[in-house]
């Protein structure tokens, strides 16, 4: 099914950051391990119930990292499903917790609510129609009814979207859907989450830098290896891109390649997914860690910060 798989920002700090997004936001914390490539920072996986593909969202929280600026070649906002009804709900939800938001607006039609976390990272609530429908996880605080239901759409903010835009349409399967000023809107097949890519184009426009409350990479759907190669296989004959060789992550599976607009993009497998090393009803309760690390847990836990009450 194609679609996003995750998206992967940058944080400060990782209890402040655990408690927006678990209490604040009422997401589920799925996984609780360390960036693989550098131990002694967290890797925070928020989500659904289970963690599907589409409802992922991740942080490294990384302290005395500078702020990044927002800016072309980079991804401008990312946005949740709600049910269109609860929108007021969150609205005051918003209002009572002081969460610095915007007044509705509509976009190709639809209504969101634009918002941002403590660290600056920009987010959005997209009211759906039937959205209360599909699975919710409540956190005890939030009622299920109004819990957040995964991805609706990334937009990137690029220079000139014609080579992004064949990178999504000829190796993601996304289709072009319509038009919105200089925002051009890409749809996936199916009603899944994470459907949506918009691509924003400001021509000339000031270039972007990472840091705390950027967003790091985009990764899209690969139901499994097979699946990814041929993806790779696409983007070195039909667009002159190397990405790396596969990395595994435990969950899934991944390559990257930087696409021609600037953005950093992931292909991600569906398999073997979050359960692979715990039960789905213990999601995020212990530190999880790759075989490779296992023998540094000792060292590696003393230098974490500790989450206190950080279960699912």
């Amino acid at each position: 099914m194609p679609g996003l798989h995750h998206v992967t920002a940058i944080a400060s700090d990782p209890i402040r950051n655990f408690g927006f997004y678990t209490r604040d936001l009422g997401l589920r914390f799925v996984k609780k391990t360390v960036n693989f490539d550098d131990p002694a920072t967290y890797h925070f996986y928020y989500g659904d119930e289970a963690g599907r593909p589409g409802t992922i969202l991740t942080f490294f929280p990384c302290q005395g990292v500078p702020a990044g600026r927002s800016g072309v070649g980079e991804t401008r906002r990312t946005a949740f499903r709600v049910p269109l009804r609860s929108l007021d709900y969150w609205m005051q939800r918003f209002s009572e917790k002081s969460i610095p938001h915007q007044a509705l607006e509509k976009h190709f039609a639809e209504p969101v609510l634009t918002f941002s976390d403590p660290d600056g990272v920009a987010l959005a609530l997209v009211g759906v129609p039937g959205a209360e429908n599909e699975p919710g996880w409540s956190n005890g605080e939030i009622p299920v009814e109004h819990a957040i239901r995964g991805f609706h759409s990334v937009t990137l903010l690029l220079d000139d979207a014609r080579k992004t835009a064949a990178i999504l349409t000829d190796i993601f399967g996304f289709k072009e859907a319509g038009h919105e000023g200089a925002i051009t809107r890409f749809v996936a097949a199916g009603d899944v989450n994470g459907s949506i890519v918009d691509l924003q184009e400001a021509k000339g426009g000031s270039m972007g830098y990472q840091g705390v409350g950027s967003v790091h990479h985009i990764a899209f759907r690969a139901p499994d290896d097979a699946e990814q190669n041929k993806m790779v296989q696409r983007l070195v004959t039909n667009h002159g891109l190397h990405p790396t060789d596969q990395k595994d992550r435990s969950y899934f599976r991944s390559v990257y390649f930087r696409e021609p607009g600037g953005v950093l993009f992931e292909i991600a497998t569906d398999v073997p997914g979050f359960a692979v090393d715990e039960p789905v009803a213990t999601l995020g309760h212990t530190l999880k860690l790759p075989r490779f690390l296992e023998r540094h847990r000792e060292e590696i836990e003393s230098i974490l910060p500790k989450l206190e009450g950080a279960v699912s």
